[in-house]
């Protein structure tokens, strides 16, 4: 497995961090928390990204998984992948009565990148 350039490394750390920030807003300031945890979300994908290689190139791969319909791809990583897209989609329909379930979720989902960037880049947050 090869780790990641010293500038995508870094990206991700600090998409990470910013993720978890914009969660923590989201926790302290419910009037804007959904905007904030949508943005908690993609930054945490972006880390994700980040550990990964190119993200632009994975973010295309992912899309064409995720638009390929119901059947989740092989590929243990794409399948992961596909999965937090799917989860990303459905939390920013969700209605705002229902922010605090949705933090928790976004909460889980910025843990779950925190250890795929640790994983992939061989550094905490």
């Amino acid at each position: 497995m090869a780790m990641p350039s010293n500038y995508r490394k870094g990206w991700a750390l600090r998409y990470l961090r910013e993720a978890k920030a914009e969660l923590m807003a989201a926790q302290k300031t419910p009037s804007i928390a959904q905007s904030l945890i949508l943005e908690a979300m993609r930054k945490a994908q972006a880390a994700i990204y980040y550990s990964l290689g190119d993200p632009a190139f994975i973010e295309s791969i992912v899309y064409q998984a995720f638009l390929g319909g119901q059947q989740l791809p092989n590929d243990p990583v794409l399948k992961c992948l596909v999965e937090i897209e799917r989860t990303i989609q459905h939390l920013s329909q969700m209605p705002q009565s229902d922010i605090p379930s949705t933090i928790q979720q976004v909460d889980d989902m910025v843990q779950i990148a925190s250890d795929i960037v640790e994983l992939f880049t061989g550094q905490k947050d």
